[in-house]
C-alpha cells in the first residue's frame, strides 16, 4: 500500500499515512492520461483563428500582364498565395476543437495520474490545511518550510476561500477541490498537496 508523509501548517513532518490502493496504487495507464489531457487542452481552445484565402482578399481581379511574351511565368491574379498581399494557402478558419471521452477513461486517467504521483513520492498530505486569514505570505511560508518548489496542485475537501485567495498569487500554485479533479492538473503539477480530510473524499468519488 502506498504511503505519504503528513505535514502540519508549520511545514513539519508529523507522521505518515497509508494511501488508498484504489486511488494511488494502480498501474498507471499512460494511454488514458494522454487521451484525457488531449481532451482537456482541446476543449480549452477557442478555435477563432482565421485568415483570408485568395478568393477573400480584395483586389486581384485584373490579369497583371499578358499571358505570353514577357519571359515570366503566366499569372492570372496578384492575390495568389506567393504574391505580397496575396491570400493564404489552406487558410485556417474558425472551428471547434471540442471532443469527448468516456467517463470511465476520464476516471482511469485521474487515478492513473494520482498513482504516478505516489510512485514519484510527490504526494504530500497536510493535516488541517487551513489559514485563519487570506494571506499569501503565510501560505508561501508553509510551502518554503515543507520544501515545496515549482508547480503544485493544492486539493481541499470543499471550497476554502482563505486557501484559494492566499495561493492564487503564487506562481505555479493551483487549487481545486477533491470532487472536480482534472488529470491535466495532476500531471501538470510537480507536487500533489492534499488536505488529509480530502483523502476520504477522493476515495468516495474515484474509487
Amino acid at each position: 500500500m502506498p504511503t505519504a508523509k503528513v505535514y502540519n501548517m508549520s511545514g513539519q513532518i508529523t507522521g505518515e499515512v497509508e494511501l488508498s490502493d484504489a486511488i494511488f496504487g494502480i498501474e498507471p495507464n499512460n494511454q488514458a492520461i494522454f487521451a484525457s489531457v488531449k481532451n482537456y487542452l482541446g476543449n480549452q481552445r477557442q478555435g477563432t483563428q482565421s485568415a483570408l484565402t485568395r478568393g477573400e482578399v480584395s483586389g486581384g481581379g485584373k490579369k497583371p500582364y499578358r499571358q505570353k511574351g514577357t519571359g515570366s511565368a503566366r499569372q492570372g491574379s496578384t492575390r495568389t498565395p506567393h504574391y505580397y498581399h496575396g491570400g493564404v494557402a489552406f487558410a485556417p478558419k474558425p472551428r471547434s476543437y471540442r471532443s469527448s471521452i468516456n467517463k470511465k477513461v476520464r476516471r482511469l486517467a485521474i487515478i492513473s495520474a494520482l498513482s504516478q504521483k505516489a510512485i514519484d513520492n510527490a504526494v504530500i498530505v497536510v493535516d488541517g490545511l487551513e489559514l485563519n486569514e487570506i494571506k499569501t505570505k503565510s501560505f508561501k511560508a508553509f510551502l518554503d518550510a515543507a520544501g515545496i518548489t515549482g508547480k503544485a496542485l493544492v486539493v481541499t475537501p470543499e471550497v476554502n476561500e482563505n486557501i484559494i485567495k492566499s495561493a492564487r498569487n503564487i506562481p505555479g500554485i493551483q487549487t481545486t477541490i477533491a470532487s472536480i479533479l482534472s488529470a491535466y492538473d495532476v500531471v501538470n503539477a510537480n507536487t500533489f498537496i492534499v488536505d488529509k480530510a480530502a483523502l476520504a473524499k477522493l476515495e468516495e468519488v474515484y474509487a
